[in-house]
């Protein structure tokens, strides 16, 4: 493919959906379902049946009011991507100069940098989240406005190529389910780090959604760290 075809390609969207929140929705629809329809004042992004969807790919703090309006009336899927292969692809005048992959790989557990925002929501029957692991690819244009870590080249949109997997979490017994087996009775952020094999950061936002919908709670300390042990579910 040359060049002049690549920069048609990945040309930059410059409608207010981006490419890859209108991909997902194409992708996640089913025969019958309506877009972008009107409910109690809001506009949502796939409506199936009495089932509202909507795809959010980054941020959630930029729809909890809206899913805290939503969800007291109607159930509420919310649908978020994480990009477990991404490929960078830098655009000028229309030609593609570069195309590499990104080193960072993200996994399900990644989710949390977002459930952080909006922890009260998990517990509500009418809430239902789906996280989907997608390959994707970034379009960076060289326009000074991007930020000090990528010298200039600012994220133009974002392409879906295709999704991976998916997971669904609906209820309480979902997310106590994420806990490990073997996890000791007794435990911290790093045990349940070491468990998962996940970084103790993301780990520490885990804990604190689990203990916001009163899955687990903290028992005490060792040395600086809280300890944290189950909670049944009632």
């Amino acid at each position: 493919m040359t060049d002049e075809r690549q920069g048609e390609q990945h040309g930059i969207n410059t409608f207010n959906e981006g490419s890859l929140h209108l991909a997902l929705k194409r992708w996640y629809a089913q025969p019958g379902d309506r877009f972008e329809v009107d409910v109690d004042g809001s506009i949502i992004d796939l409506v199936r049946d009495n089932l509202l969807v909507e795809i959010q790919t980054r941020n959630f703090s930029a729809c909890k009011r809206k899913l805290e309006k939503l969800l007291d009336h109607h159930p509420v899927r919310l649908v978020h991507p994480i990009p477990a292969e991404r490929w960078l692809i830098r655009v000028e005048g229309g030609r593609v100069l570069s195309r590499r992959k990104s080193p960072r790989k993200g996994q399900f557990f990644h989710v949390f940098n977002e459930l952080v925002r909006i922890p009260g929501l998990l517990p509500h029957p009418n809430f239902s989240l789906e996280v989907l692991l997608v390959r994707d690819e970034e379009i960076q244009q060289h326009d000074g406005k991007g930020s000090w870590r990528r010298k200039g080249w600012s994220i133009a949109d974002r392409h879906l190529l295709d999704v991976t997997a998916r997971y669904s979490l609906a209820s309480l017994e979902d997310y106590a389910a994420l806990l490990p087996d073997d996890l000791p009775q007794v435990f911290t952020t790093q045990t349940l780090a070491e468990a998962l094999g996940q970084p103790r950061p993301l780990m520490q936002k885990m804990a604190y959604c689990l203990r916001m919908v009163h899955l687990i709670e903290a028992v005490g300390k060792e040395g600086r760290a809280q300890l944290y042990c189950r909670v049944p579910i009632n």
